[in-house]
């Protein structure tokens, strides 16, 4: 996916921003080793860090069905990565720079997400769109002056760029086969023990026995329970 975007802003800038060819795009770490070793003006795109857009994740998973249009697995989607470039103008002189920058300015400011002619690879075919972030407040945990000072080389005029883009990684979440027998329901009378109900009573004597009518809240009813022996006398 890396390759995908140093590719598709190599065909955004040449066709918005440099759109004569008079400098050559390039992706190297600008140190000083490198920026010695120069032969003509450039414009270096240096991708110098790489982060998930954790706001901008989804959880809902895509289901995938077969031939037959069952569901057999669902797909996670797409997640989105921040990809920081540090883009910044090589000449001999200043004057020639800051004017790649202002092209390097007016063409990605048309653009609040890369066209699709533009997209190159596997982001050409992804339905996400990919989003631009030119020239935005650093973030408080880093600045660019951290990223130079890493480099080994001296501060430049440069462009913050935050490319937004999709990342597939096309995993797949088996699912069980699906349930093709209604469900069944048992519902019996467990045994009672008649030790085990001596022992109750045994261990609690108030415990009602099992003939005594309970009355409202639980209140044994003298009655009922007269009527009851009545009845048996009859017997």
């Amino acid at each position: 996916m890396i390759h995908d975007v140093d590719a598709t802003l190599a065909a955004l800038l040449a066709a918005e921003a440099l759109p004569g060819g008079e400098a050559e795009v390039v992706f190297d770490a600008p140190t000083r080793d490198w920026a010695s070793r120069l032969n003509g003006p450039c414009v270096d795109v240096f991708l110098y860090d790489i982060r998930e857009d954790v706001g901008r994740r989804e959880i809902a998973a895509e289901p995938v069905r077969n031939t037959e249009g069952r569901i057999v697995a669902r797909r996670p989607p797409p997640r989105r990565f921040r990809l920081s470039y540090l883009l910044t103008a090589w000449t001999r002189r200043p004057e020639d720079e800051h004017r790649l920058l202002s092209q390097l300015l007016g063409g990605l400011l048309r653009h609040d997400r890369v066209p699709a002619v533009h997209l190159r690879g596997q982001l050409a075919g992804q339905p996400l769109p990919v989003l631009l972030q030119l020239a935005l407040p650093p973030s408080g945990d880093r600045g660019i002056a951290d990223v130079w000072n890493a480099l080994g080389g001296e501060l430049k005029p440069s462009l913050d760029l935050v490319v937004v883009a999709p990342f597939d990684p096309a995993r797949v979440v088996e699912i069980g086969p699906p349930v093709r027998e209604e469900p069944f329901l048992d519902v019996r009378r467990s045994p009672v023990d008649p030790r085990a109900e001596r022992t109750n009573r045994a261990a609690d004597p108030t415990a009602p026995h099992a003939s005594t009518v309970l009355g409202p809240a639980g209140v044994r009813s003298p009655g009922a329970a007269a009527g009851r022996a009545a009845r048996v006398a009859e017997l």
